[in-house]
């Protein structure tokens, strides 16, 4: 990948990763907005690495590390750059970010029904943990 670059995202970016998650990611979540995205970046800026091929964005992927656990969301690359290793590249971004921080596992939120991100996901070593169910709840304010 000698022309794909992978760094984190500026505050500039944000509003263009949005749109770009309207293409390219699949589902959307309650933060997914600008707001979420403004919060999550200046928590921390390293955690949403951004990958670009000639400038243009192809690919996205959070890699957030709570100080315990390190957690990955919003894999996601453009539709016509698929299978050509960017997400690989990002996963592969994202784990030495985990490692340099201390990390010792990965975890990924990865939708039931997308049944492609599961090929990929398990093609870079990740499996499902059927014995965990994510428990959420929505908070107002």
């Amino acid at each position: 990948m000698s022309d794909l670059h992978i760094g984190p995202a500026s505050s500039d970016d944000l509003a263009a990763v949005l749109d770009f998650w309207e293409t390219a990611a699949e589902g959307t979540s309650i933060s997914d907005d600008l707001a979420g995205i403004g919060r999550l970046h200046a928590r921390d800026p390293q955690a949403l690495l951004l990958a670009r091929r000639d400038g243009e964005l192809v690919g996205t992927v959070i890699a957030g590390f709570d100080g315990w656990r390190c957690h990955l969301y919003r894999l996601a690359v453009h539709p016509e750059h698929r299978r050509r290793g960017i997400g690989s590249a990002l996963l592969a971004a994202a784990e030495e970010r985990f490692t340099e921080l201390g990390g010792r596992r990965a975890d990924a939120m990865v939708l039931d029904r997308n049944e492609q991100a599961h090929g990929a996901w398990g093609a870079a070593g990740y499996h499902p943990e059927d014995h965990w169910t994510r428990w959420v709840k929505p908070l107002n304010g």
